[in-house]
């Protein structure tokens, strides 16, 4: 049985995702390594072919979450990358090392942001696009 606290975010994230219609669930895994330790992988595919990769390693420790890994990686109908964080420690002079996001021309500090944070984005996004 999963902490309450990991159950409950990943219901929080499955319900999130249900909240958008014009999103194809091509992939959806909760992967439980141990009940203090998940791995998350989600593919979503908009209706204008964009698509939205998630991958999340997940630990609980003293019953909060602890993100061991992340990335959001967002990119267009044409496979061309619109942004991606990540927390790759490929970038160690950016103030918020190891935590970064990707964009089409250069790679910015960026703090760890929320799926739901990373989902309103691609939402915004995809609302300029029509």
């Amino acid at each position: 049985m999963l902490p309450d606290v990991l159950s409950n975010y990943l219901n929080q994230i499955d319900q999130a995702i249900q909240q958008y219609t014009d999103a194809y669930v091509e992939y959806y895994e909760e992967e439980i390594l141990n009940p203090q330790r998940t791995n998350l992988r989600i593919r979503l595919r908009f209706d204008q072919a964009y698509l939205l990769d998630i991958n999340e390693a997940i630990i609980v420790k003293d019953n909060q979450l602890e993100f061991l890994d992340y990335r959001y990686h967002f990119q267009d109908g044409k496979n061309q990358l619109i942004f991606r964080y990540d927390s790759t420690p490929h970038f160690p002079k950016l103030s918020n090392f190891p935590h970064h996001k990707h964009l089409p021309e250069e790679v910015i500090s960026s703090e760890k942001p929320k799926i739901l944070q990373v989902l309103q984005e691609v939402a915004e996004i995809l609302k300029q696009d029509l």
